[in-house]
């Protein structure tokens, strides 16, 4: 075509510019020219190592990544399911604390006080009780000799002293023990029948005090 044969037309100029314009060209510049050119080779081609070489510096850091996003991968899926196991135990736990609650009875101040007075005066009656059969069972198998007993003074004079019974020195005893339990030893009168104090030494329901053998104390069982 017209457009075409004057493109080619151009091309030939041009190309019969530079070839006339080689031909003036010396020596030297045509030297300097085929210089330029061949560094231009080598400089490419050192280029291309180092761009091999950075492509495999590359390659390996890209495997590196590629293996940690592996070991990261595993971690994640470990500790999800980690956490769905902890998911369904907090579930559990919220039903179970849903049905307590729901079972849950609230009570009242009032409901409490009045509960735990009855308990106390359950307890009280408890009490009473016990220590009315004791004083029974004391009266009926350790009665006093004959409520009187007589003792020589250094004078030779006879007195009659009153003894008390061994529910009542126990009384004593214990009324001691609880009122005043960093002193409990009481001091042994002359209305205790020795007898009496010879059977609870005997059978340890009381001590002597270690430095004053006039001294007894009630042996601490509920310690």
């Amino acid at each position: 075509s017209p457009k075409l044969l004057s493109l080619l037309i151009m091309q030939v100029k041009c190309l019969t510019a530079e070839l006339s314009q080689w031909h003036k060209e010396t020596p030297e510049s045509k030297i300097l020219i085929f210089r330029f050119v061949f560094l231009s080779i080598i400089s490419k081609g050192r280029e291309e190592k180092l761009f091999q070489k950075l492509r495999h510096d590359l390659e390996m850091v890209l495997s590196t990544i590629q293996s940690k996003n592996e070991k990261l991968k595993e971690d994640l899926e470990r500790e999800q399911q980690w956490l769905d196991e902890q998911q369904q135990i907090m579930e559990s736990l919220n039903a179970l604390y849903s049905e307590l609650k729901n079972q849950f009875v609230t009570f009242s101040e009032t409901r409490i006080f009045s509960e735990l007075k009855t308990k106390m005066l359950n307890i009280k009656a408890f009490k009473e009780k016990l220590l009315s059969t004791l004083g029974e069972f004391l009266e009926d198998h350790f009665p006093l000799p004959d409520g009187n007993i007589k003792k020589k003074k250094k004078n030779t004079q006879e007195s009659t002293k009153q003894l008390i019974t061994l529910h009542e020195i126990l009384e004593i005893l214990i009324n001691r023990l609880f009122d005043v339990p960093h002193d409990p030893y009481v001091k042994i009168s002359d209305s205790f029948w020795p007898p009496y104090i010879e059977l609870l030494l005997r059978n340890g329901i009381a001590l002597r005090h270690p430095e004053d053998p006039t001294r007894l104390r009630l042996e601490a069982f509920h310690q």
